[in-house]
C-alpha cells in the first residue's frame, strides 16, 4: 500500500496527548517553530526548550526529532537537549546512545551545489542552502521565481540522481538515502522506543513519510496547519496549538 493510496480525509484535532506507552516523533520548522523568511531566523526559545526537557523526562528518552535541518542547526535551536535525532530527512540520525549514523554524499551534489548557486547569483531574494548531503534552494521571497526553481530542480534530479524533495517554498536536492519515515522505523526497534506506540506531529510534505510510518506501527500522525490531503489522522491549526497540546500532555 503506497501513501497514496492511504491519504484520507482528516478528522477532528486529538484528544489530550496521553504519554504512557507513546513515542513521540517531532518535526521542527511548521510544526515546533514558526516558519521563518531565513533558516537562521530560527533561534532557541526557553518555551520550546523547557517543553522539551519536561517530555523527554516523563517519556523516559522515547523523545526523537525529525527535520530536515542539519544536525548542528537541530541541536543548537534545541539548546542540545533532545538526544534522538534524525537530521536531513534521515540521512543522520543519533540514537539513544548519541551514537550517529551518517550516509556518504552523493557525487552528485557537485553539479547540483554549481547550478543552483548559479540560479540564484544576482537575486538575494533566493538562498542556497548547502547541509553537506543535500542542497535546498530556498524561494520564500521571490515567490514569482517558484516556475523556474521547480523546473531547475527537476532537471538537475533527473540528471545527477539526486533525490529531490519538495516542500514549503523550498526544493531540496539530496543524497539518495533514508526518509523521515525510515529514521521512525529505526528507532522503534531500539530502545526506548522499542513496544511503544509512535506519534509524529509535522507540517510539510516532507511529513508524509512519517505520518505513513506511524501508522503502520500502529500509532498516528497529527499535521500542523492548514488542512490538506495526507495521511496523517488529526490535524491541529498552528505551532501554537502544537505546543500547547503537547504542554497539556498527562
Amino acid at each position: 500500500m503506497s501513501i497514496e493510496e492511504l491519504s484520507i480525509g482528516l478528522e477532528k484535532p486529538p484528544t489530550r496527548l496521553a504519554l504512557e506507552g507513546a513515542a513521540l516523533f517531532l518535526d521542527l520548522d511548521g510544526t515546533l517553530a514558526p516558519i521563518a523568511e531565513r533558516p537562521e531566523d530560527v533561534q532557541p526559545d526557553p518555551r520550546r526548550t523547557n517543553l522539551l526537557e519536561a517530555l523527554d523526562k516523563r517519556l523516559s528518552g522515547r523523545l526523537a526529532v525529525v527535520s530536515g535541518r542539519s544536525l548542528s542547526e537541530i541541536d543548537h535551536i534545541l539548546e542540545s537537549r533532545v538526544t534522538c535525532v534524525a537530521a536531513i530527512h534521515g540521512l543522520v540520525r543519533r540514537d539513544a546512545q548519541g551514537v550517529i549514523g551518517e550516509a556518504a554524499p552523493h557525487p552528485g551534489l557537485t553539479a547540483a551545489r554549481a547550478a543552483l548557486r548559479d540560479f540564484a547569483d544576482g537575486d538575494s531574494r533566493l538562498l542556497v542552502e548547502d547541509k553537506a548531503l543535500s542542497l535546498t534552494l530556498h524561494y520564500r521571497q521571490a515567490p514569482d521565481r517558484a516556475p523556474e526553481a521547480i523546473d531547475l530542480a527537476e532537471r538537475l534530479a533527473t540528471v545527477t540522481g539526486l533525490t529531490l524533495q519538495p516542500g514549503d517554498m523550498v526544493v531540496e536536492l539530496r543524497t539518495p538515502g533514508a526518509s523521515k519515515g525510515d529514521s521512525i522505523r529505526a528507532f522503534m526497534t531500539e530502545a526506548p522506543f522499542r513496544g511503544a506506540r509512535p506519534i509524529f506531529l509535522g507540517d510539510d510534505l516532507t511529513d508524509e513519510h512519517g505520518f505513513f510510518a506511524v501508522r503502520q506501527l500502529g500509532g498516528y500522525g497529527v499535521l500542523v496547519g492548514p488542512q490538506r490531503k495526507t495521511t496523517a489522522i488529526y490535524r491541529m491549526d498552528s505551532v501554537e496549538t502544537a505546543l500547547s497540546w503537547l504542554e497539556a500532555a498527562r
